[in-house]
């Protein structure tokens, strides 16, 4: 008999977030090594939860049947504590926490303390919590939100060819036309790209182009004013914003590139390093969140979260520098080979639940 498990997302499960990415392939790994997996997306609007989101999550698990082994993913759980708490004893509850809520950028200090209230009581009914990274189940103790020992079970990648770009240095050669810089981010406060746009308007000088690619539509409002300070800035030319990417659209982007921007101001992994690095891609990050544990030091120009003049310093590095380029770009090349798989992430997902079978 093969082994059960309803996973529960807020909203559409198909997002290309890093997120819901990292939800996707565990679903894929589990599958694959014979589970049943039911995927239910609540209606309703997460992680601020309105009443929608509070039925749906409520139908959802009144309507299992007793015992029923049930993963819920952070950002449905945290906003609904009073729907998920009466079913504590009578279902299997297992939370996947990418990170805290309260962790969010642009939080005022009431809806901060609000967050941790209501994601500590959601995970007091879980009976396990497992979480993407060390950082992130540091920072849940750190936040007083568990009382007890976190299972971590890091990101995957698959596979994945060489970036054009990278194939070119690795040749000792450089490739023609402008330097290609990718961010690869949903466009909200958290990413920065504000940020970026500020430290990039500084450097008009350098031949460069750089494109965002991720959802306009998770914060339109921060997307309307990324937007307006590209045009403020003179750069509509250089800074193409091409919204949320299918896998075969965002693969052609990586293609192109010759190193990947994340200039968050916090992260619970991070999963685009595993995926540059998947590419031979270098990449300039911060230090935000556990970004200063999973961005590797050679393989790439960190600074401090929220700092464009650290930010536009570190990318005139990299655009100025051939021979640092090259060196970053052997550095991420020769860390493919020891990249974590998927299969790996869900082998440990299998124990991590508990499975009878793990």
């Amino acid at each position: 008999m093969s082994e059960s498990l309803v996973f529960v997302v807020p909203g559409d499960p198909d997002q290309r977030t890093g997120g819901y990415l990292y939800d996707a392939a565990v679903v894929r790994e589990l599958r694959r090594l014979g589970w049943a997996v039911d995927v239910v997306g609540l209606a309703g609007r997460f992680p601020d939860a309105d009443d929608q989101a509070s039925r749906a999550m409520a139908e959802v698990l009144d309507g299992l049947a007793s015992g029923a082994r049930v993963l819920i993913d952070g950002l449905a759980l945290g906003g609904v504590p009073d729907a998920v708490r009466p079913h504590a004893e009578r279902l299997e509850l297992t939370a996947l926490i990418h990170h805290p809520l309260a962790d969010e950028t642009g939080l005022g200090p009431e809806r901060r303390e609000a967050y941790l209230e209501s994601e500590a009581r959601a995970l007091a009914a879980c009976r396990r919590v497992i979480v993407t990274s060390a950082f992130t189940a540091r920072r849940l103790a750190q936040l007083g939100l568990v009382d007890r020992e976190c299972v971590v079970v890091e990101p995957g990648v698959s596979p994945a060819p060489l970036a054009g770009p990278v194939s070119e240095r690795l040749k000792g050669r450089e490739p023609t036309g402008p330097e290609r810089l990718l961010c690869v981010a949903s466009v909200t406060p958290r990413k920065g790209q504000d940020v970026l746009v500020r430290a990039l308007a500084d450097l008009v000088d350098r031949d460069w182009h750089c494109v965002l690619a991720g959802s306009t539509q998770r914060d339109p409002v921060f997307a309307l004013r990324v937007f307006r300070d590209i045009e403020a800035a003179g750069l509509t030319d250089r800074v193409d914003c091409i919204g949320e990417c299918d896998a075969d659209a965002l693969e052609a982007e990586y293609s192109r590139a010759g190193v990947c921007l994340l200039p968050s101001h916090f992260e619970g992994y991070g999963m685009v390093v595993t995926e540059s690095l998947a590419r031979g891609l270098p990449m300039i990050t911060t230090t935000g969140g556990a970004l200063a544990e999973t961005a590797p030091a050679d393989s790439c120009l960190r600074v401090e979260p929220d700092d464009a003049d650290a930010l536009r310093d570190a990318l005139a590095r990299w655009l100025d520098d051939g021979d640092l380029r090259r060196a970053m770009t052997q550095c991420a090349a020769a860390r493919r080979p020891s990249l974590r798989d998927w299969p790996t992430a869900g082998r440990e997902f299998t124990a991590a639940l508990g499975a009878r079978a793990a």
